[in-house]
């Protein structure tokens, strides 16, 4: 699979209509991954989809899976959805028993390996395992629901990791996610991030491609003054 170049933007399909998911799916085919937030309603207090979604989801979208696993036990439950054919997964470093093992599962099985921080979790201890995460990604809002508001004092953590990285030469992608949008992508692009989750953004815009390639435009626009 080509990788896409940067700056890449995932729709979250929590913002689409789940009655009519494979015709929201379809208008995001100009965008770069779909995510997919998987909730098991423990380790945060919302309830969204499970394999059996996911891999209709995987069958249907013209476009590859970027899932998000907000559960507890990934290290029992993420390579199932590897094993979907999801082309990222990612889970939480706080709800992972053993994080460098359960990459390196995730990747034996051909996904990419994402690993999570939630606002309040330190990222430092992250920079000496760069080499076994391909994503990094740094929530923006406290894990649980869509359409929060964006949160500013993550950045300063965003900017430690994406230095960290450049200094190593790691080629490790950071994502961002949670209150994405036309007015805070900018912020998140100027700290480094190069994957960015929007989905109130995209899915409530009167044209979605439009909304895709402005945040793109926009995410560029950022970098290039880093």
């Amino acid at each position: 699979m080509t990788l896409p170049a940067a700056p890449r933007i995932n729709p979250s399909i929590l913002a689409a209509d789940f009655v009519n998911m494979q015709a929201d799916l379809e208008r995001i085919a100009s965008a770069d991954y779909a995510h997919v937030d998987v909730m098991d309603n423990h380790f945060v207090p919302n309830l969204t989809f499970g394999p059996q979604m996911v891999q209709r989801i995987q069958e249907t979208s013209p476009i590859p899976l970027d899932v998000h696993l907000m559960i507890a036990d990934p290290d029992r439950w993420a390579p199932d959805y590897a094993e979907l054919g999801a082309a990222s997964v990612t889970f939480h470093l706080e709800a992972a028993a053993d994080a460098v093992a359960l990459a390196r599962r995730l990747r034996d099985v051909g996904s990419r390996a994402g690993v999570a921080i939630k606002p309040e979790t330190p990222g430092e201890s992250l920079i000496e395992l760069f080499d076994e995460f391909d994503q990094i990604l740094v929530m923006t809002v406290e894990p649980g629901f869509g359409g929060q508001g964006f949160m500013p004092e993550t950045m300063p953590k965003l900017r430690s990791l994406v230095d960290a990285a450049r200094q190593r030469g790691s080629q490790i992608w950071f994502q961002v996610d949670g209150g994405i949008s036309d007015d805070t992508i900018a912020q998140a692009a100027e700290a480094g991030a190069d994957t960015f989750v929007a989905g109130s953004a995209v899915y409530g815009a009167a044209s979605v491609e439009t909304a895709i390639a402005g945040l793109r435009e926009r995410a560029r626009a950022a970098s290039l003054g880093r």
